[in-house]
């Protein structure tokens, strides 16, 4: 069977409509921002490779997000990214309508297929308002990811959440679960409850109705911060979505605080809600009592982080590894010398792009360290050069150090962006010649894949407890590279000290808690990087104990087991090999 055929035939048997924002489907398509579109577009991937029946609705963001630029004092500007669906896409088949301003709204999508290495397809359909019957405005709400005021960014989410669900039918699909990948898809089942309605006024909605949208859904939250939440005020709420929505949202739960809440219409309306980690699931407990919050850890697409050179080690000795990470834990079968090799490759591959980007002369023997991420202030990337006279002192003892950051800042984030500037005017007074940093313009995935495989250290030092999960250290743990972290997010569960990477104990002050880095450092770090053979140890147990963990494949399977189907959880068990079955099986 074609592609084609494959994505008609996935269409045909969805059984859960994955909603998000944002997805990474490449690295060439501008349709995500950072984190969160890079987990949605590894769920895919691994879901793909599983033969998961899933489709996916997310946005076509044709302006993408933004092209990051730095001047040499670390001062960020923007300029957009567009590019043209219609040129890279097939359409997906179908033209809706939904109600929004108190006028009709058109939408088409386009379909991109995310094949797996099964080859099993999930399509994407990114939904586009560029359409010529809507008015001139409309037409842009589907340009820019993140961007514009609040009033856009709610017609934003009702065309993802209201457009959506009228997408999956006007194409015949009929899932048995919607999965909000955050609260930005809340909407989408305002729009299951006026499909059950049947045309009925929402206002002679019941309790009963509520319950059965609300068997339909699951709900993943991904942020700790009340501010991360979007909220919008209730005359935007009956502008945008109308007088009869509004009254909903208001009896349902839906408005908290005197704002529409699309966390808590996501909560209203979800049987099962989850957390990204351990331990943010306890604090999204305590952020919502009234609603039992779980929690499945994050992971990543192990295909598309591990680096060409790890790649090529592990097709050659760890059989299968694509198709089953849990083979990843036969890396215990090889020669430590093989992992140092390969690593090897991949540290030089980033020291030429530092290169070719900065003029910076990296070094391969000397430690460097990685620190990659959004640049929000709670994440503190200055916090390595809180005592610079102390990291000088460590620097010296090793030969030197090298530190590589990126990271963009929100346009709109003037703190973040002040944070980028702040890094680069730390570094401009260390003594280059002892520690280099560079800061790299314009992170996206390729530029990530670079720093998370080819760095020897990757720096994590988020103010606790902030930190929801965070990915790059799991990407950098599959190519072997310890993390030296607070104990956060995703971290409290990877850590084992010493073994997979180090802890950077907590402490009253941000001074205290450098302090605790530096000794890290100094103390356990250095002697360890001095040791050939015991840092290629700690590399081994990075990808043999964290990577056959940390991954999408593990992930997908409990929400598999735990969140869509956890009646099937004993006839169904997706993660292993026999999952490419699993279209027949179900």
């Amino acid at each position: 069977m074609t592609v084609q055929e494959l994505a008609a035939e996935a269409l045909r048997n969805c059984r859960v409509a994955y909603f998000s924002m944002e997805i990474a489907l490449e690295e060439n398509l501008p349709t995500y921002s950072g984190g969160l579109g890079v987990l949605a577009g590894d769920t895919l991937r691994s879901a793909a490779d599983l033969g998961i029946p899933m489709v996916a609705v997310t946005l076509a963001h044709r302006m993408g997000y933004f092209r990051q630029m730095l001047d040499s004092d670390g001062r960020q500007t923007e300029e957009p990214m567009p590019w043209l669906p219609e040129e890279r896409l097939p359409a997906a088949g179908a033209e809706v309508s939904v109600q929004v301003q108190n006028r009709e709204l058109r939408i088409r999508g386009w379909r991109y297929d995310v094949v797996g290495v099964t080859g099993h397809v999930i399509p994407v359909l990114l939904l586009d308002t560029d359409v010529e019957a809507n008015e001139p405005w409309d037409r842009t709400f589907t340009d820019t990811l993140y961007g514009g005021d609040t009033y856009y960014r709610l017609c934003q989410e009702a065309v993802l959440g209201l457009g959506g669900v009228a997408m999956l039918k006007a194409l015949g699909v009929t899932p048995e679960v919607f999965h909000m990948n955050e609260g930005h898809a809340a909407l989408l089942t305002t729009a299951l409850l006026e499909q059950r309605l049947k045309g009925r006024a929402l206002a002679t909605a019941t309790d009963e109705d509520v319950e059965a949208v609300k068997q339909q859904c699951v709900f993943t939250t991904h942020t700790p911060v009340p501010a991360g939440h979007d909220k919008f005020g209730q005359d935007q709420m009956h502008a945008v979505l109308g007088p009869e929505r509004s009254e909903i949202y208001g009896r349902f739960g839906g408005i908290h605080e005197g704002l529409l809440n699309m966390t808590y219409i996501a909560l209203r309306f979800s049987r099962y809600v989850n957390g990204v980690a351990m331990q943010h699931g306890k604090v999204s407990q305590a952020m919502f009592p009234d609603t039992p919050i779980h929690s499945i850890t994050n992971g990543v697409h192990a295909g598309t982080w591990v680096s060409s050179a790890m790649a090529e080690l592990f097709d050659r000795r760890l059989d299968g590894w694509r198709e089953d990470n849990d083979a990843l834990r036969s890396i215990y079968g090889v020669e430590l010398q093989e992992i140092t090799e390969a690593h090897a490759v991949s540290k030089r591959r980033l020291i030429e792009e530092v290169q070719r980007r900065t003029g910076v002369a990296f070094r391969e023997d000397v430690l460097t360290l990685g620190f990659a991420r959004r640049a929000a202030t709670y994440k503190r990337a200055t916090l390595l050069f809180e005592d610079t006279q102390r990291l000088l002192r460590i620097a010296q003892q090793l030969g030197g150090l090298q530190i590589v950051y990126a990271g963009k800042a929100h346009p709109a984030d003037a703190p973040g962006k002040a944070l980028i500037h702040e890094v680069i005017s730390a570094a401009h007074g260390l003594k280059q010649s002892v520690v280099h940093v560079v800061y790299l313009e314009n992170y996206d995935m390729q530029l990530g894949g670079m720093l998370t495989a080819g760095a020897d250290i990757w720096v994590n030092t988020p103010r606790r407890p902030y930190e929801a999960s965070g990915t790059s250290g799991m990407k950098a743990a599959l190519n072997g590279v310890p993390s030296l972290s607070i104990l956060d997010g995703w971290w409290m569960e990877g850590c084992a000290d010493g073994t997979t990477g180090w802890a950077i104990e907590d402490g009253a002050s941000d001074e205290e808690e450098a302090t605790h880095l530096y000794q890290k450092l100094e103390t356990e770090i250095v002697p360890a990087y001095q040791n050939k053979q015991a840092w290629a140890k700690v590399m081994q147990h990075c990808i043999g104990m964290n990577g056959t963990f940390f991954n999408t494949q593990r992930m997908v399977a409990q929400y598999w087991r735990r969140a869509y189907f956890p009646e099937q959880a004993g006839v169904v068990l997706p993660g292993k090999r026999e999952m490419a079955e699993i279209g027949a099986a179900v």
